[in-house]
């Protein structure tokens, strides 16, 4: 069930939230166990919930989530809940404050399932680093779903829950998303409160939903995003109602541009294909489509693997297990336990990235690295900025490849490579929508991918829906 039809027949009695939850936790515990998209599921509280509820249904029907279960990632706090972040170092930690988007969850109705699975602290583009083991695809068990916030896509895509929310930082809702066939949103930088996420760079990072249609993802937007005086990056913006008037979309006269590097940079040629027929499908309906260039886009991925490490390196500089966490005492003295305790606590790609971050701060290094990417993300941005002076929204690929199998990729290098087209927007501070665009022969997922300018979400909501729309359509005409 979507999120609206969960919430319209709690409101009429037609069923009960009690049930809904049962419904969802019975399907985790029979099938979950393929997938590991959980890292913990909070069956008796969510129950407990979905009784209160069904109690005090009559002064509870304004919210706009009522009776909602949604799963969140494990590095955002669920107040009294364990949260991980997917690693060793944070195993049994327990929050003490619920993160700003879950209490405004919590206030509209909404039930917290469980925290989903990840790539450790964030660091990864197929949940293979998690310390509690991979998460795999629903629509294929053999292969990745994408990361890092797979397991809240996974558990979205194997219809554990209507919703989930995740965290973006270079790709990590979009990428996931798009392996998974679901809708994902990543906001505009500063829309939603990162108050209560675990940082991995601060500059990036940017909590977002994810949901099995267009009107589901806005809605979820509509109830976590806004201005959070926690926040000193929070924008004081007025929210608009995402999901209202939704369906209110001329196409006719909407120029969306095509950036040549993102069909230049080894995308495969049937989600090239796929893309490219979807935009053709927009031109027959009144759309402009115009070739455009982002001359900067060669140098994203290299600018995000100084600028995200660096964050990282200081953001990461707190576990040490002095005050939570992990902890290794056999050192000589209290240096040494600092060693001991964060070779043993992190894993390998956590390592490799607080290296390569302090190595870029490092004295003598400062101005030739960090300094030096700051000013190209920089003439990123402006590309966009220019890109948006002539067209109101950018179709690319999601991901330049389809669900590749688990450990499949062993390089790093390669790895870094999956999130080349969807690091772009993150540096800008733009909003991106993964939209599940369609199956390749094989009847993998292919994702397509909508930007637009600084606090274009409404914008882009109307647009993905009128979208979703034609492929319904064009699914029915060949039925």
């Amino acid at each position: 069930m979507s999120i609206k039809e969960i919430v319209e027949g709690i409101k009429n009695k037609k069923i009960k939230a009690k049930e809904v939850v049962e419904e969802c936790l019975k399907e985790i515990r029979e099938r979950d166990k393929g997938v590991n998209s959980f890292i913990t599921v909070f069956e008796e509280d969510a129950i407990k919930e979905g009784e209160l509820i069904d109690r005090n249904l009559e002064d509870l029907k304004d919210k706009k989530l009522l009776g909602v279960p949604i799963s969140i990632k494990d590095n955002i706090l669920v107040k009294g809940k364990r949260t991980t972040a997917g690693s060793k170092i944070l195993e049994n930690y327990i929050a003490t404050y619920d993160a700003t988007v879950v209490k405004r969850l919590k206030e509209e109705g909404a039930i917290i399932i469980g925290k989903t699975n990840m790539d450790e602290f964030a660091f990864g583009s197929s949940t293979e680093t998690s310390y509690f083991g991979p998460t795999r695809n629903p629509v294929d068990i053999e292969r990745v779903p994408g990361g890092s916030s797979g397991g809240s896509a996974a558990s979205v895509s194997a219809g554990f829950v209507p919703c989930s929310l995740g965290s973006d930082t270079g790709g990590s809702i979009r990428q996931p998303a798009s392996f998974c066939g679901v809708f994902g949103l990543k906001p505009t930088y500063g829309r939603v409160s990162r108050y209560g996420l675990i940082a991995f760079a601060s500059s990036l990072d940017q909590i977002g939903p994810f949901a099995k249609n267009t009107f589901d993802l806005a809605l979820i937007m509509e109830v976590i995003a806004g201005y959070d005086e926690y926040d000193s990056t929070s924008l004081n913006e007025e929210v608009p109602e995402y999901s209202k008037d939704i369906e209110n979309f001329d196409i006719k006269g909407v120029k969306i541009g095509l950036p040549d590097e993102y069909f230049e940079l080894g995308v495969d040629s049937e989600i090239k294909d796929r893309i490219l027929g979807i935009c053709k499908k927009l031109e027959e309906e009144g759309s402009i489509i115009e070739r455009i260039k982002l001359p900067h886009t060669k140098y994203a991925v290299s600018v995000y693997y100084i600028v995200a490490p660096s964050e990282a390196s200081s953001n990461l500089a707190r576990y040490d297990g002095v005050k939570y966490g992990y902890s290794n005492r056999n050192g000589k003295d209290l240096i040494e336990d600092y060693f001991l305790t964060r070779r043993d606590g992190f894993g390998e790609e956590a390592k490799r990235r607080i290296i390569i971050g302090t190595f870029a701060l490092s004295s003598g290094y400062y101005d030739a690295y960090y300094l030096k990417a700051q000013k190209v993300r920089t003439l990123i941005k402006r590309d966009f900025e220019e890109a948006f002076k002539k067209v109101d929204f950018i179709i690319t690929p999601t991901s330049p490849q389809v669900p590749f199998k688990i450990g499949e990729i062993l390089d790093p290098i390669s790895m870094y490579m999956q999130d080349v087209f969807t690091i772009p927007a993150s540096l800008a501070g733009i909003p991106g929508l993964n939209f599940p665009a369609g199956r390749n022969k094989d009847g993998l997922p292919i994702g397509l991918q909508i930007l637009g300018k600084k606090l274009s979400e409404r914008e882009i909501f109307c647009f993905s829906f009128f979208l979703e729309k034609i492929l319904e359509k064009e699914v029915m005409d060949h039925g």
